[in-house]
């Protein structure tokens, strides 16, 4: 082995030894005397000096024997380990990073004065010692013994000395013949011992492989998955019973292959996870706190390509968490809390995607602030401001530049964060979600693939053309015939729904979605069979309208051209089994395209003036109803659970409130007419005759209160422009939808009105 290759393996081993050594030693704060940790401790400090003083680097030897011989006394006993003397073994970890650096760009050591925290190391290795543990010059064995069989200090310290006086015994021999402990009690103790020195026997089992010779491994898999789908696609035409019999042989063994690769490819998320106790520790020093971090799920494994992904982000929202969750010591025992924040870590499989949650027990979001925050930037209007619900307000921290610091610190301030977290997230086809409660915390939700390589997908027609849909969307699969086609679809003014289990699913037919030709229209149209793709994208149900659904087949991504990247409607490309290409949809894209749900920013609209009055919104899918004799309203088609109809004789009373017995729960109603103090056309009887009630359920975190309203109208799709004419309580403002002057219904405004305990209860339960 050449000296480049001795120095390379000494790199990456060292680094390897560094980021166990941040975990170790913050570890050690918890638990100062846990013999294993700190013997392990000084064995990784021990082998870099050794190693770097074989290779000539003289001066990261010699920062390593000062901390050696620092860790040497604390793991004899003769020193207790305290913040001071941890943050400079921290140091000296963070020194012994930078000259490997240094020495992987530029092959040499360079000049650098390490003497002031050579001094710091050695000042503190001449600390005094601990009365308690001053007797360890025979720690391994002495100290196990007291840590398992309950022997006294005083014990090992006589035996000592007798070992000192001459006595060539064994400390474990004077200890059974003194009988301080039993025989099987210095076996257990030499069996620990050995084990604190020896390497779990990993090692011998693992070598290293450079990620670049796994991609092109992957990639090769990779075509190699492709050639099988072509062959398997030829067998089912082939009558030659050996042939089917070695293609179904090739599939088994290229699927374990394609397995086997990737589980090379995929990494537990504690890899990452490791270097956080450091950074929770450095973070809470700097701003005077108290945080302690759990972590679970750390076996849980991703891509390595993902891993890389997502450690910038995590990075920043768990120094987010510190420096603006978790409150100090002294505003927490305030608020009836323990002086130590929480900050817990949680990572799970569920639904072909990893699920990553921040949660800290801290403050919580500022609401009011970042409101105010928003008006001072001109993100909002004041009016528009006071409008937005509070998921809406909590959505602008992912606002380019968004920051409610009041000064800039070597954490925070600056702005930049929370919009590259969401950008790098939704780069590698995740999601960012955040919930926030006053005064208990904040968590950050995170959903991201496994993998981008080789995914699971459904494979549609539109037309001639296959499309692939990933898997990781697909909810269910829907199939109208015949009647259903005409009974359970309504096409109004371009807002398809469907009702599918009391629920409205928009619509969205992939042939119009693409732009495609009429004749695709008509071949539709002409169709007794309607096929429903039921996705999901940004938290947001819809179902699109494919010609026929095929099958699930693995697919290899394969990413687009420049000049197809701006599509937003595809996510990549494929190869299927006949060599053609199929294009991979991306749900959010086609979404978002349709009008289905929003685009990122719909709610960050700038304030163009106090003179003006108008405030230009997106292009929406509106609810009509009629209220009163004349009065037309609209509510976003988003806040629609389901529209019912109950008969006057089942609404009973609860208290003061009018009520009705709903799939098994107590259902609150609202009459609009009453709430917006606008005469109704309809009679609060209980006749016989009297049409139905016409209800619009609306429903929050698992709660739901009925709308009563007089007549639905209708389901449109606008371009509003919303205009402030009125100051009528529960009316956002009004626009002109299907030529007709209608009033935006503030559903929220409304609830909290006649129910005041609606939302705090929703949210508690």
């Amino acid at each position: 082995m050449s000296d480049g290759d001795i120095i390379k393996d000494f790199l990456v081993e060292s680094h390897e030894n560094l980021d166990r050594l941040d975990r170790d030693l913050v570890g050690l704060e918890k638990n100062p005397k846990d013999p294993d940790a700190l013997a392990g401790v000084f064995r990784t400090i021990h082998t870099i000096k050794g190693t770097c003083g074989f290779l000539g680097f003289s001066k990261l030897e010699m920062v390593a024997h000062a901390g050696e011989n620092l860790l040497s006394r604390l793991r004899d006993g003769q020193l207790a380990l305290n913040p001071e003397i941890t943050t400079a073994l921290l140091a000296m970890v963070d020194a012994v990073r930078q000259m490997l650096d240094t020495i992987e760009n530029s092959g040499t050591e360079r000049e650098r004065d390490d003497s002031s925290l050579i001094a710091t190391l050695t000042r503190l290795q001449h600390g005094s010692a601990t009365p308690a543990d001053s007797a360890a010059p025979a720690r391994s064995i002495g100290e196990i013994l007291m840590d398992r069989a309950g022997v006294s200090a005083d014990t090992i310290r006589r035996a000592v000395e007798k070992q000192k006086g001459g006595d060539p015994r064994h400390l474990g021999e004077i200890l059974v013949e003194e009988r301080a402990v039993r025989p099987a009690d210095v076996v257990d103790a030499l069996r620990i011992q050995r084990l604190s020195r020896t390497p779990g026997g990993v090692v011998d089992r693992t070598i290293r492989v450079d990620v670049g010779l796994l991609d092109k491994v992957m990639n090769l898999v990779g075509e190699l998955v492709l050639a099988r789908n072509q062959v398997l696609q030829f067998g089912t035409r082939m009558k030659d019973s050996s042939f089917l019999a070695t293609s179904q042989r090739l599939n088994i063994i290229t699927s374990e292959l394609q397995e086997g690769v990737m589980k090379t490819r995929m990494q537990p998320i504690g890899n990452i996870w490791g270097q956080f106790p450091r950074t929770v520790r450095d973070v809470a020093l700097t701003c005077g706190k108290q945080v302690t971090i759990e972590m679970q799920g750390q076996d849980t494994e991703l891509d390595k390509t993902i891993i890389e992904a997502i450690k910038d982000p995590m990075t920043h929202l768990v120094r987010n968490s510190v420096d603006h969750g978790i409150e100090t010591p002294e505003k927490r025992v305030a608020a009836g809390k323990g002086p130590t924040g929480r900050l817990l870590l949680r990572a799970f499989h569920e639904g072909g995607q990893v699920h990553i949650e921040i949660s800290d027990d801290g403050a919580g979001l500022d609401l009011e602030r970042i409101r105010q925050k928003a008006i001072s930037r001109s993100l909002v209007s004041a009016e528009q401001a006071a409008r937005l619900s509070d998921r809406e307000v909590t959505s602008l921290i992912f606002h380019p530049g968004f920051s409610t610091a009041e000064q800039v610190t070597s954490v925070s301030g600056r702005g930049v964060g929370m919009d590259v977290v969401r950008t790098n997230i939704e780069r590698i086809g995740g999601t960012v979600d955040v919930q926030t409660e006053t005064g208990a915390g904040t968590s950050v939700h995170m959903r991201i693939p496994l993998t981008l390589a080789i995914i699971p997908a459904l494979i549609v027609t539109s037309g001639k053309d296959r499309y692939a849909i990933p898997q990781v969307s697909l909810l269910e699969l829907v199939r109208l015939e015949g009647e259903q086609v005409r009974s359970k679809i309504e096409l109004v003014h371009g807002a398809p729904v469907h009702r599918l289990r009391g629920r409205l699913l928009p619509l969205v037919y992939l042939h119009r979605a693409l732009r495609r030709g009429e004749e695709e229209q008509a071949h539709v149209a002409a169709n007794d069979v309607v096929n429903i793709v039921v996705l999901q994208a940004d938290h947001q149900q819809f179902g699109l309208v494919v010609d026929e659904i095929k099958d699930t087949e693995e697919i290899v991504v394969k990413p687009l051209s420049k000049q197809l990247k701006c599509v937003s409607a595809f996510a990549g490309a494929t190869i299927m089994g006949d060599g053609k290409v199929a294009l991979i949809l991306d749900p959010l894209g086609l979404a978002q395209g349709a009008h289905v749900i929003s685009g990122k920013s719909d709610h960050v609209v700038k304030d163009k003036g106090p003179e003006e009055a108008k405030t230009r919104g997106n292009r929406q899918t509106l609810l009509l109803f009629q209220v009163g004799k004349n009065g037309r309203m609209a509510i976003p088609l988003s806040l629609v659970a389901r529209l019912e109809e109950f008969a006057h004789s089942s609404v009973e009373m609860a208290g003061q409130k009018q009520v009705v017995q709903y799939r098994g729960q107590i259902l609150p109603l609202v009459r609009i007419s009453s709430a917006i103090e606008m005469p109704a056309s309809v009679s609060n009887g209980t006749g016989a005759n009297e049409p139905p009630l016409q209800v619009v359920v609306y429903a929050e975190s698992g709660r739901s209160v009925g709308l009563v309203v007089d007549r639905i109208l209708d389901i449109v799709e606008e371009d509003l422009v919303i205009e402030r004419v009125t100051e009528r309580a529960g009316i956002l403002g009004s626009a002109v939808v299907q030529q007709r002057v209608t009033d935006l219904l503030d559903v929220q405004e409304v609830v909290r009105a006649a129910h005041p305990a609606f939302f705090s209860a929703a949210a508690g339960g």
